[in-house]
């Protein structure tokens, strides 16, 4: 397969994968809910039959309900976010946000490891002109290897920081992954992505970080 095959292949997975776990949430809030309704039913049916109706339980569920709905909304918007940050292959990107989002995105794959993603405040903000679904594909490929390899916090954080030519993003709580088997990261897709975002990855032994170097224009 070459290198542009590869690269497809790569954004389909990507955007198949952070699809399936987007829809996964929204199942999970829309069942919440419909069980949620059906205490109602319940409560309703119990009226009928001329049983007290406890408002306060009453109150407790339809506060769920609402709960649910806020949660649902904000991973439909993500989604729609997600879904379009393919428009544009070359776009102006705030990268504190980007890795904010991203951190969103992967929550319930760090969750089902027992970590938390953290993505440290960038003072000011950092713009960035690059291709923003391909920056968010490479940043899940890193936040998958380093997961098996958190430290004992079980956390693994990002933060950026600009310098003349360049920004970074850096990884740090996974000095399993800095210490132990460097060469096994990047493979041939993470490749692929680096090549078409004009980046590269570091790895900083001595602070136990990993780093993705990437340009603050990245040429078409």
């Amino acid at each position: 397969m070459n290198r542009c095959d590869t690269g497809a292949r790569t954004g389909l997975v990507f955007f198949g994968t952070i699809s399936a776990s987007i829809s996964h949430e929204l199942k999970n809030a829309l069942a919440i809910i419909n069980e949620s309704a059906g205490l109602i039913e319940d409560f309703t049916l119990m009226a009928q039959k001329g049983l007290p109706l406890d408002p306060e339980r009453l109150k407790t569920v339809a506060g769920r309900i609402q709960k649910q709905i806020q949660r649902a909304d904000g991973i439909v918007k993500n989604m729609n976010r997600f879904a379009h940050s393919v428009d544009d292959p070359l776009k102006e990107i705030d990268l504190q946000d980007t890795l904010y989002f991203i951190s969103l995105l992967a929550h319930r794959l760090a969750d089902r490891q027992g970590v938390t993603l953290e993505a440290a405040e960038a003072k000011g903000g950092i713009q960035i002109l690059t291709d923003p679904f391909r920056l968010q594909n490479l940043l899940w490929h890193c936040i998958r290897f380093l997961l098996p390899f958190a430290d004992s916090q079980k956390r693994i954080r990002m933060a950026a920081e600009e310098g003349p030519e360049e920004v970074r993003i850096q990884f740090s709580g996974a000095e399993g992954f800095v210490h132990g088997v460097p060469d096994t990261f990047s493979g041939e897709e993470e490749k692929t992505l680096l090549d078409a975002l004009g980046a590269r990855l570091i790895t900083e032994k001595e602070n136990e970080r990993l780093i993705v170097a990437l340009p603050k224009q990245l040429q078409p």
